[in-house]
């Protein structure tokens, strides 16, 4: 099973040169463009984690659907409602398991990459992770649910597609209500920045309604600064990959105690013995 997201890549190719020659024929002196070997790397990780999940699918479609032959119900694909429940629930995963990966270090590790970038363009939405492995338990209550595995798929490759618009500074802030009540560019940027107001804010997928419930919604308001707090400043595919595993099996491998072992692997970025003292 190919996930529809392989036959949307030649259009997001298309658009991230159509961007970069926005940038090169109405450059904006407020916004950084693009800048070659970025860009690379960027696009090298979205190829790499093609590679990586297309036999992952395979494993996940398994593990859907033997949920869903758990489930006391089956929900019907021809009812509008199945696709209504499809859409929140969704979305909702996203949320959570987005929330989750920037909480929890060892999932950090695998969705850092997707911050790795000190610029903010089409091409930063390419910049994916090459350990899809722990994305499933955050899909697996839909299949109880009673959605089929084939819908479960498509909307998630639906969510990415919109996910993938959001990655401009070419765009700025929308009409209010859809500010409001979707995830847009101007909320994303947000989400991208390194300043301190805007560390582990705006989640969410399509909807940014699950931000301004969980109160981690910010608007934004001073330029933001793209990247981590502390850049990695490589452009090696395999060290934007696999360089935070290597930090928390050196952080692990360093504790005195079980306790701080795990510490270093649940806590969330940044933990250390000390700062838990304080």
């Amino acid at each position: 099973m190919i996930p529809a997201i392989v036959y949307a890549i030649p259009a997001f190719v298309l658009l991230v040169v159509v961007e970069a020659l926005s940038y090169r024929f109405l450059p904006d002196d407020e916004e950084q463009g693009y800048e070659l070997r970025d860009t690379v790397t960027s696009m090298s990780m979205g190829a790499g984690s093609q590679v990586v999940g297309l036999p992952w699918k395979v494993f996940a479609v398994l593990a859907y659907a033997g949920v869903y032959t758990l489930s006391p119900w089956q929900l019907s694909p021809s009812s509008v409602w199945t696709w209504v429940l499809l859409f929140f629930a969704d979305d909702l995963a996203y949320y959570v398991f987005h929330r989750a990966h920037h909480r929890v270090r060892v999932l950090w590790a695998s969705h850092v990459v997707h911050h790795s970038s000190v610029r903010f363009n089409l091409s930063t939405a390419l910049r994916q992770s090459w350990t899809p492995m722990t994305t499933l338990p955050f899909w697996l209550p839909l299949a109880l649910l009673g959605i089929p595995p084939w819908m479960i798929l498509l909307q998630q490759s639906f969510s990415l597609v919109y996910q993938f618009f959001l990655h401009t500074e070419r765009v700025g802030t929308l009409w209010p209500p859809v500010e409001w009540i979707f995830n847009t560019p101007s909320h994303h940027r947000v989400h991208h920045g390194s300043n301190n107001r805007y560390l582990d804010k705006n989640y969410g997928g399509i909807l940014i309604v699950w931000d301004r419930l969980g109160g981690t919604f910010e608007p934004e308001g001073e330029r933001v600064v793209y990247g981590l707090t502390k850049n990695i400043a490589t452009y090696n595919p395999l060290r934007v990959a696999f360089h935070e595993y290597a930090a928390v099996w050196r952080d692990v491998r360093a504790a005195r105690t079980w306790r701080d072992r795990a510490g270093h692997l649940v806590g969330p970025p940044g933990w250390t013995p000390k700062a838990e003292a304080r």
